[in-house]
C-alpha cells in the first residue's frame, strides 16, 4: 500500500495513521490477532477525517484539488474504458503531453475523451508540464473534437490545470488564439459535450476544453478565473493573502452551483478522491451516464439551443445607486 501524503490541515490524523501502520506491520510479522484494535483505530480515523473535510475553507479545498495523489484524467479513463486508444499530435509538428485525448466507450457508447494530465512526481510533472497545455495541446484537442463531431461521438473532457502555459514560446505560438478558437468551435459542435472539473480548473487553460452542455465538478475541486495567489498579488500586491482571495473568488462547487456556473457537484469520499479513487471513479461514471443519456435524447437543434441558452444567462450583477456601498464590497487595493 503506497504511503499516503497528508496535507497540513490533516495533521490530527498523522498519529492515528502511524498507529494503524504499526499495527498492520505487527499483524504481518506475527500471528497475533489485532483485527479489533485495527478496526477501532480505522473507525476513529474515518470519523475524524469526515469532521475535517466537512468544514474545509476554500483555501484548503485548493490544497485537496492539488493533491499529488488525486486521480488524474488517465486514471479515470482507465477506470471507465477497457478499449481506450490514445491519439497523438496536433498535425502541425507537436504532441503536447499536458493535454491527452483518444477514443473509448462507456457502456458500449463510443465517445471521445480528452483532458489535462499532471504527473505524480517531479520527473513526470516536467514531462507533462505540470498539466499546463501549450497552443499545440489545444490545437490537438480541437482536432480530436472535430473528429468526434464528424463521426457523431459525444465528447467528454476532464479539467485539471492551474492554467494554460504562459511562457514566451506559448505566446509566440498563439496561445490566446488557440484557446479562443476552441471556445468558438465548441459552441457549434453538434454532439453532446460533458466537462468535469476533477482537480484545478484554472483560467483560460480550463476554458479551452470547458464549453459544455453539462459542467460537472467534484466537491473538493476548484474553478477560478485566476489562481488565488495571482489574484492576491494583483489586488493586494501580497501573495500571502491568497486565502482571502480564495474566499472572495467564489471558487468552490457550492458557490458555483448557486451562481449557476456549474450543473452538478459530485460528492467525494471522506478525505477526498485520493483516499478512495475507485469510489470516485464510480461516482463520476454514474454522473456522466446520467447526463449523457439526457443529452442523447435531444436532436441537434435542441442541443445547440440549450447550449446557447446556458451560456447566455451566465453572469450576475448588482444594480446600486450608492457608490460608497459598492466600494465597501470591493477588496481594498493597496496603493
Amino acid at each position: 500500500m503506497p504511503r499516503r501524503y497528508l496535507l497540513d490541515f490533516e495533521k490530527p490524523l498523522v498519529e492515528l495513521e502511524k498507529q494503524i501502520e504499526q499495527i498492520r506491520e505487527l499483524a504481518r510479522d506475527s500471528e497475533v490477532d489485532v483485527s479489533q484494535q485495527l478496526l477501532q483505530l480505522e473507525t476513529l480515523a474515518t470519523r475524524r477525517r469526515e469532521e475535517i473535510f466537512r468544514s474545509l475553507t476554500p483555501a484548503q479545498k485548493i490544497q485537496v484539488a492539488r493533491h499529488p495523489q488525486r486521480p488524474s484524467t488517465l486514471d479515470f479513463i482507465q477506470m471507465f474504458c477497457d478499449d481506450w486508444t490514445e491519439l497523438h499530435g496536433d498535425r502541425n509538428g507537436g504532441d503536447d503531453m499536458a493535454l491527452i485525448g483518444g477514443l473509448g466507450s462507456i457502456n458500449n457508447q463510443p465517445v471521445l475523451l480528452l483532458g489535462h494530465q499532471k504527473g505524480r512526481d517531479t520527473k513526470e510533472n516536467v514531462v507533462r508540464n505540470f498539466g499546463m497545455a501549450k497552443p499545440g495541446g489545444y490545437r490537438k484537442a480541437l482536432r480530436l473534437m472535430q473528429h468526434a463531431d464528424r463521426f457523431s461521438l459525444p465528447i467528454l473532457t476532464f479539467i485539471d490545470t492551474p492554467g494554460a502555459y504562459a511562457g514566451l514560446s506559448a505566446e509566440e505560438q498563439g496561445q490566446g488564439e488557440a484557446i479562443a478558437r476552441n471556445l468558438r468551435e465548441m459552441f457549434g459542435f453538434q454532439v453532446p459535450i460533458i466537462a468535469t472539473i476533477i482537480g484545478e480548473g484554472g483560467s483560460g487553460g480550463a476554458l479551452g476544453i470547458g464549453v459544455a452542455d453539462r459542467l460537472l465538478m467534484f466537491e473538493h475541486s476548484v474553478y477560478t478565473v485566476a489562481s488565488p495567489e495571482a489574484c492576491a498579488s494583483i489586488l493586494w500586491r501580497d501573495a500571502a493573502k491568497a486565502s482571502e482571495a480564495a474566499t472572495a473568488l467564489k471558487i468552490t462547487g457550492k458557490d458555483l452551483l448557486e451562481l449557476g456556473v456549474i450543473d452538478e457537484v459530485l460528492s467525494e469520499p471522506a478525505g477526498g478522491n485520493n483516499w478512495a479513487p475507485i469510489e470516485a471513479g464510480n461516482t463520476l461514471k454514474d454522473a456522466i451516464e446520467k447526463h449523457l443519456n439526457e443529452l442523447l435524447g435531444l436532436n441537434k437543434e435542441e442541443l445547440l439551443e440549450q447550449r446557447y441558452s446556458k451560456f447566455r444567462v451566465l453572469g450576475k450583477f448588482i444594480e446600486s445607486n450608492n457608490f460608497e456601498e459598492i466600494q465597501e464590497n470591493l477588496p481594498q487595493i493597496t496603493e
